[in-house]
């Protein structure tokens, strides 16, 4: 399993997709999942920028990962986003479930990526709900970068206002590293 963690907008699905497609990963991308599973008030939540309830995220997650066959390889776009998400997956890797191998990190500044959200015309991509999500990144995913790196996880660092084509070269040349 590998990890693609970043800033809203930081070019996480590009970079799963490409490495799918070349890798032959199997993609989770959890905006989409999220999107798909998520109804009613919790989505208006989601729509707004929250981040909904670990115990909830971590079922659907578990459901997805169950539906895949134990031989191929995994890339989590989105997944953790919190201490107590990793908490839960690396008790899973603990019990010999995944293997994870890395975690990339796609940095990119609020402004850098603040024109591409606005552009790509999602429903969720309005103003008041892209700083809602900085925000929420800043507060819990970044200390969790942190976290993942202090219990054993390579966490690498990806320059993400580049070019798709420049990022997916440093992670291509990370991975064949591993």
């Amino acid at each position: 399993m590998i990890l693609l963690m970043g800033i809203a907008g930081s070019g996480k699905g590009t970079q799963g997709k490409m490495l799918a497609d070349l890798e032959g990963f199997h993609l989770i991308s959890m905006g989409e999942v999220l999107r798909m599973y998520i109804t009613g008030k919790k989505r208006e939540r989601m729509l707004a920028g929250e981040l909904l309830d670990d115990k909830e995220i971590i079922g659907i997650v578990d459901r997805v990962l169950k539906s895949l066959p134990d031989s191929e390889e995994v890339l989590m776009d989105g997944f953790p986003r919190t201490i107590s998400q990793a908490e839960w997956l690396l008790k899973q890797v603990k019990a010999g479930r995944f293997k994870l191998d890395l975690a990339f990190h796609l940095t990119a500044s609020r402004q850098a990526v603040k024109e591409r959200l606005i552009n790509r015309a999602r429903v969720d991509d309005k103003d008041d709900a892209i700083e809602q999500r900085f925000d929420e990144y800043e507060r819990s995913t970044q200390p969790l970068l942190k976290w993942l790196a202090d219990h054993g996880v390579k966490v690498v660092d990806v320059n993400a206002e580049r070019p798709p084509e420049q990022v997916h070269a440093d992670i291509v040349k990370h991975l064949s590293k591993r």
